[in-house]
């Protein structure tokens, strides 16, 4: 790692973000490693590596921007459940130790598009009016494939997966798939079922109401307001996550979703 630039960049919304942030450069200067600290609202593209201190919310943010340069991402948690951070503060040390020794690959995730905006974990088209349900109609590759009345359709990646998709009733999907889902949220149907798709698929939701609205969310940070036909498809850009080498998704799943855990009874 020598001759890189690295970056930290910090959310100045979450309690000790700036403090961690101070450790970190302590730790990095200690290798004699150059690096510059920014918050995310001020985000500098000329970065060879950059560590985000903060949330899940934060590291999607770091990650929408820097998939445009190619950047490999380093998340270190201090948010609530920090399913996308690969260290926590305590083990920050070791974190950076392992770093600076090139222990650590850079995994591609496969990223959203949509109307100009990007997103890592999910595009999300709800309707305009507030607390009515929508009538959605889908279609993949220009062939109709079903309607349905909901109050909105998630389509997620696998990274996504486990955020609101797996709240909404979709599946849990491993993040080296190419795939997407389809999850409706609050089908006022049986027979809707979230759909797993070919990441190579177009997919566009298109009303059949006159003059009908939708909001869209990328990754529930960036809204817009778009007309009758939206299409999502693949980006051209991935994000680049920098996991340790001893990164396990099953893990993760156990350690942070309590995955498979049988439920506790009070006696």
């Amino acid at each position: 790692m020598k001759n890189k630039k690295f970056g930290i960049c910090y959310n100045p919304q979450i309690d000790r973000a700036s403090e961690v942030g101070c450790m970190l450069g302590s730790q990095l200067a200690s290798y004699g490693a150059e690096f510059e600290t920014v918050n995310i609202d001020n985000f500098n593209p000329n970065f060879d590596f950059v560590f985000v201190v903060g949330g899940d919310g934060t590291i999607l943010k770091a990650a929408r921007f820097y998939a445009k340069f190619g950047t490999p991402i380093f998340g270190v948690n201090l948010g609530r459940l920090g399913f996308l951070s690969q260290t926590s503060v305590n083990r920050l040390g070791d974190a950076v130790a392992k770093i600076m020794s090139g222990d650590y690959v850079v995994e591609d995730r496969v990223m959203l598009e949509s109307g100009g905006s990007v997103a890592l974990n999910d595009i999300v088209i709800k309707g305009s009016s507030t607390g009515r349900t929508s009538r959605f109609s889908l279609k993949i590759n220009d062939r109709p494939v079903c309607d349905y009345l909901a109050d909105g359709i998630i389509v997620a990646t696998p990274t996504g997966s486990t955020a609101y998709g797996l709240s909404a009733g979709g599946p849990v999907v491993t993040p080296g798939l190419k795939t997407f889902v389809i999850v409706p949220i609050c089908p006022h149907t049986l027979t809707a079922r979230p759909l797993v798709v070919p990441d190579s698929e177009k997919i566009v939701v298109c009303s059949s109401e006159k003059d009908r609205k939708y909001v869209i969310s990328a990754d529930g940070q960036e809204f817009y307001e778009a007309a009758s036909v939206i299409e999502i498809k693949k980006s051209t850009y991935c994000a680049k996550l920098a996991l340790l080498d001893d990164f396990d998704f099953y893990t993760i799943l156990r350690d942070k979703l309590h995955w498979g855990e049988s439920p506790a009874f009070c006696s």
